[in-house]
């Protein structure tokens, strides 16, 4: 038979455990939730760039639609109605769209004389380097949230908490891949 003050002692080091793991993972997840916020502001600014980027292309050229459409389609959800996740995936998309956009853009000198696109040019391509240096704060924070959900012992103090990993914004193979831009190419 154990002696009261080995179980005791036990039963006090085994609490002492789930509490610091508790409020260790509830640490990780405030600051997945924060360094989320502050990323979220600038998806919001390029969110709120989008139409009048793309009323300005349709002005000067006859791009390929799907492109156009593909972002609109994206941007017509409310933003602030959507959840994270489906905030990170719908910009990943839209990251793509207006990468592709930008690149078709480069093939119109009328265009890309326009101080209007100069301009919101300028301001799109500050709001995607604030995006990145955003994106790889948020990737970090979740990095360690995850590694502690998922971990053993602090898995199992997790799965009672009910904290589980979040998504992380990943770079699509396109954007892996070199960008080839045609300077030769005429069309107005």
């Amino acid at each position: 038979m154990i002696p009261i003050y080995i179980l005791m002692s036990i039963i006090f080091i085994l609490l002492l455990y789930i509490i610091i793991t508790a409020n260790s993972l509830f640490k990780l997840n405030n600051k997945v939730n924060e360094a989320f916020s502050i990323m979220d502001v600038y998806l919001k600014k390029r969110w709120d760039l989008i139409p009048n980027i793309v009323s300005l292309v349709k002005e000067y050229s006859k791009l390929e639609n799907n492109t156009l459409e593909n972002i609109v389609k994206l941007r017509n959800n409310l933003y602030d109605n959507l959840n994270l996740n489906k905030k990170i995936t719908t910009n990943e998309q839209l990251s793509t769209n207006i990468e592709s956009l930008i690149i078709k853009m480069e093939s119109y000198p009328n265009l890309k004389a326009n101080e209007s696109y100069l301009d919101l040019s300028e301001k799109l391509s500050q709001v995607e380097e604030d995006i990145a240096n955003a994106r790889k704060y948020y990737n970090a924070t979740v990095r360690m949230l995850n590694n502690k959900v998922e971990m053993f012992p602090s898995s199992i103090v997790a799965k009672i908490l009910n904290i589980q990993t979040k998504l992380m914004f990943q770079a699509k193979e396109t954007e892996k891949e070199n960008i080839t831009i045609n300077l030769g190419g005429n069309h107005d």
